[in-house]
């Protein structure tokens, strides 16, 4: 899936979250796109459910928030485990992927003959910015 490929609400949406400083809520982005028509809650949430959908967004279920994916190209299906680093005091949020986690987590899985569908790691904590303000 392309930006091109997508509906105007879904392109609006992904831009909001592309262009923000942070994850949003779906409410948040409501009130960011009023302007753009956005009347209700359920047209914020169709459009991040596709988004979703395409990879191109992920939910970060701490924070009940979207953000875009860091490596739209891939669809975010390329990379498996889909992990993120947040700042607890300044709320930034950073994507990574690491192979060996991926293989880890495989292993443990078909050690208890469990099929995953879905891997998603929020690491919270302090960012090197936050560590360094406070030290």
């Amino acid at each position: 899936m392309t930006k091109t490929d997508l509906t105007r609400n879904q392109s609006l949406v992904f831009d909001a979250l592309v262009h923000s400083e942070g994850p949003l809520s779906a409410y948040t982005l409501l009130d960011k796109l009023r302007e753009h028509g956005f009347r209700a809650p359920l047209q914020v949430y169709r459009a991040l459910d596709k988004l979703v959908e395409f990879g191109m967004v992920h939910r970060l279920e701490s924070l009940n928030a979207f953000v875009a994916c860091a490596h739209p190209h891939d669809g975010c299906s390329g990379h498996g485990t889909v992990a993120f680093m947040i700042c607890n005091k300044c709320g930034h949020v950073t994507e990574f992927h690491d192979h060996d986690i991926d293989h880890k987590l495989a292993t443990v899985a078909r050690g208890l003959r469990f099929k995953s569908e879905k891997t998603t790691i929020e690491v919270r904590g302090t960012c090197s910015s936050c560590a360094e303000i406070a030290a």
